[in-house]
């Protein structure tokens, strides 16, 4: 059975210390803490004479005055694995930890989960080729020394390395090996921690060069437990549950999230707020809970940028400087074709098809797969499309040598609405206007990854009224903004209303859509 040695480094709060040191050794696992040599030396005191009687807690043999962003992290975090695999010879697997992070399943299921996968735990993408540096230095980070701290001595880390960069002091990544980068929260068997340890004592040329280069907790251990691992034991991901906010800080885990925490496919969650208390009170709890069953659904990450993203409509981006001054043609007409429900939009563009043989696209920024023809490249993203989206359209439009053409779009593509009415081009919208049962809006929700095949129903009954709102709410941003040649195709609206709604969308008798508008399956789901 597995028994899991905590790592915990830490700085600050001896009592959250002290109490999260009781909870996860209370199931029969260990604890082996660093506490900074710069902290208060008092507050060490404090800690070591609260769990001094606790036989499954121990203490890093050697401490390290740690600072972010340095090597002493990673010296720290080696010191304390060195003293915990010494210590305890029962554990079989090494889990960093913060004084944030608490448990969001118990020990029991924990203990199954690893039990069952065979495997190490943590986040490894290539350092060069991946995109998980989103902003700030990246080759930087290595190829140059770093002896001061960015954040403490700001003047001379940035003077230091543009000296380097103007006498080219700058130096190559070992050639043997290849530096890979993630997540710190990893969680690693025995037997890698002792092939990671031997190696560092052996590579102390790996160990010069990652002390001096930055940030090295994002990549010593990522870098060195694939080299020496076989990729199939190693999973990229960590066990962590941990969310950023737009601008890279971590989000905060508040008390109304306890329902969502443990329905997420880790074993713990970071950062849990100090003012959640009744939060950390349910959790503490729950480690040590036997016979908890736990079902998974996954959508924690979705749902918060679901969520976070609903203040945001509205914040329209600038203009593109290469589309100044340019328009689809002022002879050219573009009709829209609004909808929520993709699949109603696509089976009316298919009746209007046949109808009056006009060229039509589907969700073209909206769906990676919508069929286009090759427009030299633009095409091939929806990134593209959509920052070069006048000339996408004109394109299109020189493609099928036409000067009227139909598109679909989503109703969440209300900046994009604004641009095209803009337009010199006349622009003319259908906005199909459909009724949604909750048991479409459960689909919906599935489908776009904001619940799992099993979240909770009472989770998912209070998700319902946020989507169903979200969705009135695109729907009155379009009809409050007043476009010109605006028509609505209701499904609960009467055939003359949809008929003549379809007639002058399309400039065409009433006669040519009446067809269209009576079809039984219209607005069927």
């Amino acid at each position: 059975m597995a028994k899991i040695a905590f790592i915990l480094l830490c700085h600050k709060d001896p009592d959250a210390i002290i109490r999260q040191s009781e909870q996860l050794t209370a199931a029969g696992d260990y604890m082996a803490i660093h506490f900074d040599a710069r902290a208060d030396p008092l507050d060490f005191e404090t800690i070591q004479k609260a769990l001094k009687g606790n036989s499954n807690v121990t203490f890093a043999s050697r401490r390290v005055k740690c600072g972010w962003g340095e090597w002493s992290l990673v010296q720290a975090t080696l010191n304390t694995v060195q003293t915990a695999i010494e210590t305890y010879p029962q554990a079989t697997h090494f889990y960093m930890l913060s004084g944030d992070c608490m448990a969001i399943k118990s020990a029991e299921y924990a203990h199954q989960f690893l039990d069952e996968n065979g495997a190490d735990y943590i986040e490894n993408f290539d350092y060069f080729d991946s995109d998980w540096i989103k902003t700030g230095m990246r080759e930087e980070r290595l190829i140059y020394r770093h002896f001061f701290n960015e954040r403490k001595n700001k003047r001379l880390f940035y003077a230091a390395m543009d000296l380097q960069k103007r006498i080219r002091l700058n130096r190559k990544p070992p050639q043997d090996i290849q530096i890979r980068i993630g997540s710190q929260w990893w969680c690693l068997r025995r037997e890698t921690i002792k092939k990671v340890l031997a190696f560092a004592q052996e590579r102390r040329d790996l160990i010069r060069f990652f002390s001096t280069t930055w940030i090295p907790d994002e990549t010593f251990f990522q870098t060195l437990v694939p080299h020496l691992v076989p990729e199939p034991e190693i999973r990229s991901r960590t066990l962590t549950f941990l969310l950023f906010t737009d601008y890279g800080m971590p989000v905060n885990f508040y008390n109304d999230h306890y329902d969502m925490l443990i329905g997420q496919d880790f074993l713990f969650a970071r950062k849990i707020s100090p003012e959640a208390q009744d939060l950390k009170h349910k959790l503490g709890l729950l480690y040590a809970a036997s016979n908890v069953k736990f079902q998974i659904s996954g959508e924690g990450a979705n749902l918060f940028k679901f969520l976070t993203g609903r203040g945001r409509i509205g914040q329209r981006f600038g203009a593109r400087f290469w589309e100044t001054e340019s328009t689809l043609g002022r002879k050219r007409e573009l009709m829209i074709v609004i909808c929520k429900k993709w699949h109603v939009a696509k089976r009316v563009l298919e009746l209007i098809r046949n109808a009056t043989n006009l060229p039509a696209v589907e969700y073209v920024f909206n769906e990676d797969d919508t069929p286009l023809p090759d427009l030299g490249g633009i095409q091939t993203s929806l990134t593209k499309r959509t920052r070069h989206r006048r000339a996408l359209m004109r394109m299109l439009f020189d493609y099928y040598e036409t000067d009227r053409m139909i598109v679909c779009m989503d109703p969440g593509n209300f900046e994009l609405l604004q641009d095209f009415v803009a337009d010199r081009s006349v622009t003319r919208l259908l906005d199909i206007e459909c009724a949604f049962s909750d048991e479409y809006l459960i689909g919906h929700a599935r489908r776009t990854g904001l619940a799992g095949a099993t979240t909770a129903p009472e989770n998912m009954s209070g998700l319902l009224p946020t989507i169903r709102n979200d969705i009135l709410f695109e729907s009155d941003c379009i009809r409050d903004a007043d476009f010109k040649n605006y028509n609505r195709l209701r499904e609960t609206g009467n055939l003359a209303d949809n008929t003549q709604a379809l007639a002058e969308f399309l400039s065409v008798s009433q006669k040519v859509v009446q067809d269209i508008a009576s079809h039984p399956q219209l607005f069927a789901d």
